[in-house]
């Protein structure tokens, strides 16, 4: 089972960690507000690099795809993570 949230409840929320998936590139360009970039790939390799067991993450992509296949994965690690439905065209649609 996939924790997901929507982009209006996390827009409900304050001061959690938002973690953007896309390219450097896709980022660069636009992102959600507070958002740090880290690619699929590089997450995927090292999650211990960049998560932290203690902490709840937010994880999105583009349209939600990438984001609710990479969520079970780091799940089963033991990191507490939750997808952001429709991704970032679902936040630009919200706004």
């Amino acid at each position: 089972m996939i924790n997901s949230i929507s982009v209006d409840e996390l827009k409900r929320y304050n001061n959690v960690n938002i973690i953007d998936i896309r390219s450097n590139e896709k980022f660069n360009s636009k992102h959600i507000p507070g958002a740090i970039n880290i690619p699929l790939e590089q997450l995927l390799i090292n999650p211990n690099k960049y998560l932290d067991y203690n902490k709840v993450y937010y994880i999105y992509c583009q349209k939600g795809i990438q984001s609710r296949k990479l969520c079970p994965i780091l799940s089963n690690k033991g990191y507490n993570v939750v997808n952001i439905a429709g991704g970032y065209e679902a936040w630009v649609l919200s706004e």
